[in-house]
């Protein structure tokens, strides 16, 4: 390979890195053109980006990039495959499907601003929350109290109207 193509793929994965705020280092070492044809459908489904990168290139871009990614470098060993997305928990759901196989492979991961490293780590990267699943909390927890303000007094407006009403109907 040229030096030309290596300087354009390290710029190529340094505006991935940018672009996308988390990624996962996989191993696909087993899996033949169908598998990996297959899961690259399931990526595509889930919004992933994943690009087979060799291990240097990637290294470069890393090094070139404002983040410190130096825990990954050990990572790096073997066939890396790079699943780009921009919901943390996404990837793991996706390579827990795998998980009996054990392919593909968890190397090691960035998300929500922090280092994974280890397969042992997915079930921890599965159980991250999105930003919208967490603002979706937030605001269920911020409803809640106001909804059960308002049936109160909605029942209770019932229950007071109802006793008038039967009070009025009262022959005297």
């Amino acid at each position: 390979m040229k030096k030309e193509v290596k300087d354009t793929i390290i710029v190529e994965i340094g505006e991935k890195l940018k672009e996308f705020p988390h990624f996962y280092l996989v191993d696909l070492t087993g899996l033949n053109a169908g598998a990996t044809s297959a899961l690259r459908r399931k990526c595509f489904k889930h919004e992933i980006k994943m690009v087979v990168v060799k291990n240097t290139l990637l290294r470069k871009a890393f090094d070139a990039s404002d983040v410190d990614y130096e825990p990954l470098y050990d990572s790096l060993k073997g066939s890396t495959a790079v699943m780009f997305t921009q919901t943390a928990n996404v990837p793991a759901k996706l390579l827990k499907e795998y998980q009996k196989e054990g392919i593909p492979a968890l190397k090691a991961a960035y998300a929500e601003e922090s280092i994974y490293v280890g397969a042992d780590k997915l079930a921890e990267l599965a159980a991250l929350k999105s930003k919208n699943e967490v603002i979706a909390e937030i605001v269920a927890l911020l409803q809640s109290p106001a909804k059960n303000v308002v049936s109160a007094l909605q029942s209770g407006a019932n229950t007071i109207h109802g006793v008038l009403k039967t009070l009025g109907e009262r022959p005297e």
